[in-house]
């Protein structure tokens, strides 16, 4: 196990250690789950009104797939940030932000979310990294905590959080890495799975017909306790309403993949690939394309055959819309 701080109290670092064993172990490859345990944990940690993982993707946007006011699901959300917000101050100084440092006006410049009629009086937001090779370690989400009761939060708290976030982030990062390296066992060694809009239906599909079994269990058994005058049970809507939530995020993941996707296949390609595939949206024939890069036909079949592969698709329509997409954003 990571080294826990000497910095943290003995009662807090037996629950990071129960934290680590449970993370690293069954809940890694559910997100939903994984985030409710963290905030699970964070409470035993110090108490706190609002929480949210966050999740960065292109150049300023954010998405939210998961938070909780208080013991209520946030919905999932998305935005741009700017430049003064607290997005945009852990990308310059890549530090956890602290509520004492300004008195919570980087905060307060941020999107809200949660209960938006009140104000944060203490708040800790640290950020996630992982490590890339060729580049300094790169920010790609965060874990906030708000209260609003002023100094919440004391030394031990922030460095029991920071020390949870880093754990997540290593969980994320691990299971980021397990997927690449299982693609490339896949045919044609594709660099990153397209999620395709059948990839969502058959997600949404397999959902709706979780809930709808249990609706159905529902109204049959509200029909049996209606004839022996049972008392009926609150488990079927629980386990609806957890059903929602975790489908709510993990469609929010689905759409940060969908969002990643484009640019890290883009990125993958060589300078020359490049120019090929920018071409490939203006529909360009093979002998167009060999005389706009100045190479021979054949060099442009086997430049196409590489694209292909790293864009894990067969046709130059497909690739076209996706290097669409990313020339879009």
């Amino acid at each position: 196990m990571g080294d826990v701080p000497a910095r943290i109290d003995a009662r807090s670092m037996g629950i990071l250690h129960e934290a680590y064993h449970k993370m690293r172990g069954g809940l890694a490859g559910d997100r939903y789950d994984l985030y409710d345990y963290v905030r699970a944990t964070a409470a035993k940690l110090a108490p706190f009104d609002s929480f949210y993982v966050a999740l960065l993707h292109g150049a300023n946007r954010v998405r939210f797939p998961y938070g909780y006011e208080g013991s209520v699901f946030d919905d999932p959300t998305s935005h741009t940030y700017g430049p003064s917000g607290q997005t945009a101050w852990l990308v310059r100084h890549r530090q956890t932000y602290r509520f004492a440092y300004d008195n919570g006006a980087v905060l307060n410049a941020s999107m809200s979310f949660g209960d938006t009629r009140r104000r944060s009086a203490d708040a800790v937001t640290v950020p996630m990294f992982r490590t890339e090779q060729g580049s300094r370690d790169v920010l790609f989400g965060m874990v906030s905590m708000h209260s609003y009761t002023p100094g919440a939060f004391d030394d031990n708290a922030v460095r029991s959080f920071e020390w949870l976030t880093g754990l997540l982030a290593r969980v994320l990062t691990r299971e980021k890495e397990d997927t690449e390296a299982f693609l490339l066992l896949l045919p044609g060694g594709g660099v990153s799975r397209t999620l395709t809009s059948d990839h969502v239906i058959e997600y949404m599909a397999a959902r709706l017909s979780e809930i709808h079994g249990i609706a159905r269990h529902m109204v049959e058994e509200a029909g049996a306790e209606a004839g022996d005058g049972g008392a009926g049970s609150l488990r079927a809507p629980e386990e609806i309403v957890r059903l929602c939530e975790q489908t709510q995020t993990e469609l929010m993941e689905m759409a940060l993949w969908a969002d990643q996707g484009p640019e890290q296949r883009f990125l993958s390609l060589t300078e020359v690939e490049q120019r090929v595939a920018v071409l490939l949206v203006n529909g360009l024939g093979n002998q167009e394309l060999a005389t706009e890069i100045g190479r021979s036909p054949n060099t442009v079949k086997a430049h196409l055959k590489n694209i292909y592969r790293k864009y894990g698709m067969t046709t130059r329509e497909q690739v076209a819309e996706d290097v669409r997409r990313h020339l879009a954003r």
